[in-house]
């Protein structure tokens, strides 16, 4: 089995480092959060990781000063970085491309879309190192062709329940709130009302359940969803 990937990010915001880990975990990586940029150059020097979240703005050595001196040295030279700014002007991520990030990502942004593009990143660099198939018991899910199949049988999803499913699915029978489903499937800058993730979930149980087959989305009740092998 591929050694699972391990990612650094460098975030001086505490409230955006917990929720960057805390997603990022719950999709099976090994994080490591770093909040000052000495601080991160002297971690990267002592181990290198398969993918770098990158702040722009950190005390200590600023995140574009960071990735500069990071694709000086041949060990970093080629590490996977996306970089996270506040900045959003044309000149800016110009700039933060050309200093040697891979990706740019302006905040506040969709968590599931900087997943995706972990996602995406990872697979170029190492195609190894992340499944595009996900099972749990009798239903498969597959990244990349967007197929949900249960005994075989195809499930027809719609694109959120989709996200639902597979975030779901990445850590079986782990308990999500309404809150962290909320964060992980539709992102923590879009205002939804919690009651609409019971609504997906509805759709997604309706879905899965082919022939009266046997309920895996299972309800927690006061503490919200999981689903069970």
């Amino acid at each position: 089995m591929a050694m699972t990937p391990r990612i650094t990010v460098v975030e001086d915001e505490e409230a955006l480092s917990v929720l960057l880990r805390y997603n990022l975990e719950a999709e099976g990586y090994e994080v490591d959060t770093v909040g000052r940029g000495d601080e991160a150059e002297i971690r990267l020097r002592e181990r290198v990781p398969d993918l770098l979240v990158l702040d722009w703005m950190l005390p200590g050595i600023s995140g574009i000063e960071l990735c500069r001196r990071l694709r000086l040295r041949p060990e970093t030279e080629r590490l996977p970085i996306i970089m996270l700014t506040a900045r959003g002007e044309e000149s800016e991520r110009i700039r933060g491309l050309t200093t040697g990030a891979d990706d740019y990502v302006v905040k506040p942004f969709s968590t599931p879309e900087l997943l995706a593009r972990i996602r995406a990143m990872l697979r170029r660099a190492r195609p190894e190192s992340i499944s595009s198939q996900l099972k749990v018991g009798d239903v498969e899910l597959d990244r990349e062709t967007h197929r949900v199949r249960r005994r075989g049988r195809d499930v027809k999803l719609g694109p959120t329940e989709f996200r639902l499913l597979e975030y779901l699915m990445s850590s079986p029978g782990r308990v999500y709130s309404r809150s962290q489903l909320l964060d992980g499937v539709w992102g923590h800058d879009v205002y939804v009302d919690e009651r609409t993730v019971d609504v997906h979930v509805g759709r997604l149980r309706k879905a899965l359940n082919l022939s009266n087959m046997r309920d895996i989305v299972r309800t927690v009740r006061g503490a919200g969803y999981a689903i069970e092998s």
